[in-house]
């Protein structure tokens, strides 16, 4: 399956590549593979953008909620369903690298509760749950944290994580 979205430091290596290649023949090509990178990357930032408001690739609603403090105990510590949270920041690189995998998951897991935590505005659980990089995936069972990692990982060790 092709991904949908291009990662931060693939976009420099193709405009890299795009203008050599233009260097190489005309400016009229230069000026066209310009554009086009600039119309790639607003169609990479329109997807991120779409993923982050819970559209999945194929525009069908994922499941996936945001948690507050108010709404935590409810959501995640009271659930009957195995919980993945998805600590994250906006601002964060490698969080929006690994939230269209999560995503993913939600998407195709119904047996999984998956929930987002943005750090910078629930900070109080960040604190609790120990957050000290991001992303970082915990899941919990009957209300006990049970596994947990650091980092950008693919779809099959999420899947091993919340097993």
């Amino acid at each position: 399956m092709a991904r949908e979205v291009l990662t931060d430091k693939e976009i420099p290596i193709i405009a890299k590549n795009m203008v050599e290649y233009a260097e190489s023949h005309n400016n009229s090509d230069l000026k066209y593979l310009q554009a086009k990178l600039k119309d790639l990357n607003k169609q990479n930032e329109s997807k991120l953008e779409e993923i982050s408001k819970g559209k999945s690739k194929e525009g069908k609603q994922v499941e996936v909620i945001k948690v507050t403090s108010k709404n935590f105990k409810q959501e995640v510590l009271e659930s009957n369903k195995t919980v993945l949270i998805d600590f994250y920041a906006d601002w964060c690189g490698p969080c929006k690298m690994l939230s269209p995998i999560v995503d993913e998951v939600a998407e195709e897991n119904e047996d999984i509760k998956v929930v987002k935590i943005n750090i910078d505005e629930v900070q109080d659980i960040a604190v609790e749950y120990q957050i000290m990089s991001i992303p970082t995936l915990v899941v919990i069972k009957n209300g006990k944290e049970v596994n947990r990692s650091v980092g950008v990982i693919d779809k099959s060790e999420i899947l091993e994580l919340v097993k």
